[in-house]
């Protein structure tokens, strides 16, 4: 579903990464953890939550917020994160509905339990723009066949597996509410499951990368828009811990351009096509100082 050079790119990628790894477990744990503010603001805030990044920063370690929000927000907030730190601490967990049900539990906790780690059923129809989710009645055995697909397709790319997985959850959008999130949290544990890192999908592009690729799955059954998006995403995670492990100075993309005599423009598409190992860090590109082009 990608093509040769991006996959080689990857492969690459996860090389240095790997030789990397021994000895600096501890520390590329930390790099994850401090993640978690962000991964917690994109999900929800693709989901309309209000919060801003630094709303969601001072909820997680406990400090007042100086206006009122919505107590529901503040939930959403806390219960993300309490799962993402989980998934981290215990990176490789199989797949089960047993699992997915048990993070759907803590996800909804203190918002709605009566909906909390159970699938729809019932006449729980559920509407998201002009998509209908599956028929309740069908809702539990499509999951555990979408379960038991992921467990034990052995063939073909990692990501394309994950790509379609991800594809398949939303449209079947088995839960009344905590969908877009739940998605989210296992294309994270099945990368973690293959061993690499998590990656934040991006709020600010979700009308124009995130969005558009699920209107056309459902009649073309296409999801290689998907492959593509967590390719460069995962480009990026991997980019961030290589060069944090290595860099001697880490500086913002604009101050690298400038001193390489890059238009600022050419250097974030560069970053946003992942031609060059920049990342994003609280929304903004950075890049190791001594990168050379």
């Amino acid at each position: 579903m990608i093509n040769q050079t991006t996959i080689n790119r990857l492969d690459e990628l996860k090389r240095k990464y790997l030789l990397l790894l021994p000895g600096n477990e501890d520390l590329l744990k930390e790099i994850s953890l401090t993640e978690i503010p962000e991964m917690v603001y994109n999900s929800n805030a693709i989901e309309n939550s209000t919060l801003t990044l630094e709303d969601t920063e001072k909820i997680l370690i406990g400090n007042e917020l100086p206006r009122a929000v919505n107590i529901r927000e503040v939930f959403e907030a806390k219960n993300l994160a309490q799962i993402t730190e989980m998934l981290l601490a215990k990176p490789k967990q199989k797949q089960s509905v047993k699992l997915i049900l048990h993070l759907h539990k803590l996800l909804l906790t203190n918002i709605d339990d009566n909906i909390a780690g159970r699938f729809r059923s019932g006449k729980e129809w559920v509407r998201i723009g002009n998509h209908l989710g599956a028929n309740p009645m069908f809702v539990n055995q499509l999951m555990h066949e979408l379960i038991e697909q992921y467990n034990t397709t052995k063939s073909g790319y990692f990501l394309d597996k994950i790509a379609h997985f991800h594809a398949e959850f939303e449209t079947i959008h088995p839960f009344v509410d905590g969908n877009g999130r739940m998605g989210r949290i296992f294309i994270n544990l099945q990368l973690m499951n293959n061993g690499l890192p998590p990656i934040i999908i991006q709020n600010k592009s979700k009308h124009t990368e995130y969005y558009p690729l699920f209107n056309g799955y459902p009649t073309t059954m296409r999801y290689d828009g998907f492959t593509k998006l967590f390719a460069l995403l995962l480009q990026e995670s991997l980019h961030k811990r290589i060069t944090q492990l290595t860099a001697k100075r880490i500086v913002p993309l604009s101050l690298w351009a400038s001193q390489n005599d890059i238009k600022p423009n050419i250097a974030a598409n560069k970053a946003k096509r992942q031609t060059i190992p920049a990342f994003r860090l609280r929304e903004k590109w950075m890049i190791d100082s001594d990168f050379k082009i």
